[in-house]
Formats: C-alpha cells, sequence, structure tokens
C-alpha cells in the first residue's frame, strides 16, 4: 500500500490551485495559499483579459509562481498578443495556459486556441511551458470528434494539459486511456474540484463546460447530498479513486490542478489535512 500513499501524496503536493480574477483575490492567495503552491487564473470574458494578467503580475511581483490562462477568443489580434508576450516576459512568468475560451463572438481574429498557440509558437515567446484543456466528457459547446482532433493538433505546441472538471474517477482514466492510445502523450493535470460549497459549484458548474457532471450528480443523489452537506464538497473520494486507479497503471502525473472556485482556506486547510494523513 506504500506506492498508493506515495501517490496521493505526489499528486497533493505537487497541486496547483486555479482561482477566478475577483477584486482582491491577489492579496487572498497570498494570505492563504502557501508560497510552493503554484496558483492559475483564468480569463473571465465579463472582466476580459486585463484583470487574469493583473492578478498575475501582483501575485509574480510578490514571488509567487502565477500562470495566467490566455484565452484565445479573449485575443484580439496578433499585436495584442505580442503586447501580453512582453508584460509576462516583464513579470518574469515562464508559464501559460491556453484555453480556446467561450467569448461569442470572439473579441478579434482568433476563434480558437490552436490558432493563438501557432502565433505564440511564431513570435518565438519566452515561455518555457504552455498547457492546453483537455475534455474527459462532452464539452456543451464542442463535438466529441473535433475535441479529440484539436488535442492532437495542439499537442506539438504545449508542454501539458489540464482536464476540465469531472467528478468520476473511471470516466476520467478511460479517457486518458483513450487518448493515450491515440498517441497524446502530453503529461496530464487531472482537474479535480476544491473544497467547495454546492451552491457556488453550481452557479460556475454551467459556465465551464460541466454538463456532463451537472447530469451525473442528478442521476446520483447520494454524491449530490454529500456535495449538499453543510462544509460543502470533499473532493476526498474522487482524489482516492484516482489514485487506487493510477496504481494499476504506468502513467505519471505531475500533480492535481485544483478548481477552487476561490475557497481557498477551505482547500488548503483539506490538503495540508490530506497531506499529514498520507
Amino acid at each position: 500500500m506504500a506506492h498508493h500513499g506515495t501517490t496521493t501524496h505526489a499528486l497533493l503536493e505537487s497541486a496547483r490551485y486555479e482561482v477566478l480574477p475577483t477584486e482582491g483575490i491577489a492579496e487572498n492567495v497570498l494570505k492563504h495559499v502557501p508560497a510552493e503552491v503554484t496558483v492559475t487564473v483564468t480569463a473571465s470574458e465579463h472582466q476580459g483579459l486585463e484583470a487574469t494578467l493583473g492578478v498575475c503580475e501582483h501575485l509574480a511581483a510578490a514571488g509567487r509562481r502565477a500562470v495566467p490562462h490566455i484565452a484565445a477568443r479573449l485575443v484580439r489580434d496578433r499585436h495584442q498578443l505580442r503586447v501580453i508576450i512582453d508584460r509576462l516576459a516583464e513579470a518574469g512568468i515562464r508559464d501559460i495556459f491556453v484555453p480556446g475560451g467561450d467569448a461569442t463572438p470572439p473579441a478579434g481574429s482568433y476563434t480558437n486556441a490552436l490558432e493563438l498557440l501557432q502565433d505564440i509558437h511564431e513570435l518565438e515567446a519566452p515561455i518555457d511551458q504552455i498547457g492546453i484543456a483537455a475534455y474527459p466528457e462532452p464539452h456543451p459547446q464542442i463535438e466529441a470528434d473535433s475535441l479529440a482532433r484539436a488535442l492532437w493538433d495542439k499537442q506539438s505546441y504545449a508542454t501539458y494539459m489540464v482536464s476540465n472538471l469531472c467528478f468520476d474517477a473511471e470516466t476520467i482514466m478511460r479517457w486518458l486511456y483513450g487518448v493515450r492510445a491515440e498517441g497524446i502523450e502530453l503529461p496530464l493535470r487531472i482537474g479535480v474540484p476544491g473544497r467547495v460549497e454546492l451552491a457556488r459549484l453550481a452557479r460556475v458548474a454551467t459556465k465551464i463546460g460541466v454538463g456532463e457532471s451537472a447530469k451525473f450528480l442528478m442521476k446520483n443523489p447520494s454524491t449530490f447530498a454529500r456535495m449538499a452537506t453543510p462544509g460543502g464538497y470533499n473532493p476526498q473520494r474522487l482524489v482516492d479513486s484516482l489514485t487506487s486507479l493510477l496504481d494499476s497503471s504506468a502513467e505519471s502525473l505531475p500533480g492535481l490542478h485544483v478548481y477552487t472556485f476561490n475557497q481557498l482556506q477551505a482547500t488548503e486547510q483539506w490538503r495540508t489535512r490530506k497531506l499529514a494523513r498520507v
């Protein structure tokens, strides 16, 4: 069983926390998140990329590792991309995450992540790590076939992938074996929810493409009930199921990607407690 513990420990120890660029979030990160934990900052159509970049610059200036989500559909053109790249270089940020984004219509000439990734490559941006989005479950706006093709097309421009929120370990592993069989070799950070209250999760879930997970919760009232308990959803069972499935696989994973929905204190308390136990 030692191996099982080590896997859980490794996944939690090198976990990243995703936050939404709301007012005061940078101070909140500095207060509740230990310095060794990397924080990724989502791109909000509502606030534009400025909010994302601002939070990342604030965190980087405080010596933190911050990863901005540069959503393709929020970038106007190649000129604005150049400006963003220069700002990141200035801030010492060398890791970015490039989702397509949901802005409809798009802000400018980019309609998907691949187009932006190609331009980042051509501009020879001083970036070491580039993450892309992966979908273990169907995305409400995108056909499954085009998701698989997009992953294949984007692979050569990226260094890792992050899976969208999914509550079911077997779905994630089935999908992972499927893409590995198709020749997708990028390291995967598995996306899991943090220690989240149901009401907050439900509000954001529909916005980030977890329709299938919402249906899964409706079909599994016990999961729904567990999430609705005071104190909110505990991601532990999902993490445990993942590590038990991973133990029988040769897959090496660089760590979890935790969707915190800005509930940083509760998520960090959960991670610290769990680390102490394993």
